[in-house]
């Protein structure tokens, strides 16, 4: 039985959140399209731009060498026709082992089964040794 658009969308998310939890970034870029699009949230006004698999993997490499402990748990999943809205929260242990966190939102879009574009959306503080 063939899966719907949706179906499918929520699935890649939730694989996504998976592999992101083990700091998987093999795993998160084996669900993304080769020339997906990766609009980060910061830096603010409109967050930096990676494209292809090779720059979001440096991207989420650098990430977890910086926040080692950051997990995920995602709150809802609104899924539309091509795509979906992942709620999140990101937490981690800042330097001084202090907890931290932001909510975060997250547009998937998703195309022939692969994750093509990825639109990041932060809500609290971050900065260079914070995560999101």
């Amino acid at each position: 039985m063939k899966m719907a658009r949706v179906e499918v969308a929520t699935r890649a998310a939730l694989a996504f959140s998976e592999a992101f939890n083990l700091h998987d970034v093999a795993g998160m870029m084996g669900l993304l399209s080769q020339d997906c699009v990766l609009e980060d949230a910061a830096p603010a006004p409109d967050g930096a731009r990676y494209v292809g698999r090779e720059a979001i993997a440096k991207m989420w490499e650098d990430f977890f060498k910086s926040v080692a402990s950051a997990k995920a748990q995602i709150e809802d999943i609104h899924s539309f026709g091509i795509g979906c809205v992942v709620r999140w929260k990101c937490e981690w242990a800042d330097s001084a082992g202090a907890s931290a966190h932001v909510r975060c939102a997250d547009v998937f879009i998703v195309k022939d089964g692969l994750v093509c574009e990825i639109q990041s959306y932060v809500k609290g503080k971050r900065g260079a040794s914070e995560a999101a």
